[in-house]
């Protein structure tokens, strides 16, 4: 009787593992296939992205339709309709993808081993020289960029706040090594922020700093600033 019991017990807990490792096995393989799933939906949406990017810069938002996009992008208007509503979705999606570039190129910078008086002029510079990258390698798109500047505002809010934060920790940083002398890093990075949007338009337009290069006008725009942060440093 007590044999029998352990192996009805033994039986029952084989029964038990096995019926485990199926569901575990189940549950990989529908994880792995939701993961394959989300990317490729990425991967589609970003061709789509890209693909109305390059036909809005070429002929211009108000030139170019839904079913443009999705011709070009060989992926058919079902799938095209599948993430976009309309145009204007698409457009959106269109400066969001632009400035992720952006924030991945400030998080680099971000990130760099160097001294943080050095990485504020470093961010400032990378900030406006990608913008004016990302403007002039758009063509025709550039002009609904500044047509439609409140759009862009709105889009670009989330970019804005992320620059912002960056600016917070690096002025933190700052702090705490004695690079910097402030009362309060928030409004100190906020300012920043807003400082370089308004230099935005002149930059691209070669409007700041006439006969100046790039590299000689960093210097007094460092003196400039490490002045209104407390700090007398030099470019190295």
């Amino acid at each position: 009787m007590y044999f029998n019991c352990k192996k009805a017990e033994i039986r029952n807990f084989s029964c038990i593992s096995r019926r485990n490792n199926l569901l575990l096995h189940i549950s990989t393989h529908c994880a792995n296939k939701i993961e394959e799933s989300s990317m490729s939906i990425s991967k589609t949406r970003q061709t789509l992205v890209d693909v109305a990017r390059q036909l809005f810069a070429k002929n211009g938002v108000a030139n170019t339709t839904m079913n443009d996009i999705a011709q070009a992008s060989g992926k058919g208007r079902r799938t095209l309709y599948t993430y976009f509503n309309r145009k204007e979705d698409v457009y959106n999606a269109v400066i969001e993808s632009e400035l992720e570039r952006l924030s991945d190129k400030l998080d680099e910078v971000a990130a760099k081993k160097i001294r943080p008086q050095d990485k504020i002029i470093e961010l400032i510079y990378t900030h406006l020289s990608m913008i004016r990258e990302t403007v002039v390698r758009n063509g025709n798109l550039r002009a609904e960029f500044f047509r439609n500047i409140w759009t862009v505002e709105k889009v670009r809010k989330n970019f804005d706040e992320d620059e912002m934060e960056i600016f917070r920790k690096v002025y933190a940083e700052g702090v705490a090594e004695g690079e910097f002398d402030l009362e309060d890093i928030e409004l100190v990075a906020d300012i920043t922020h807003y400082c370089i949007k308004g230099l935005e338009v002149p930059f691209i337009y070669g409007r700041l700093g006439h006969g100046l290069t790039e590299e000689s006008s960093k210097p007094l725009v460092a003196k400039v600033v490490y002045g209104a942060l407390g700090k007398r440093g030099v470019m190295k």
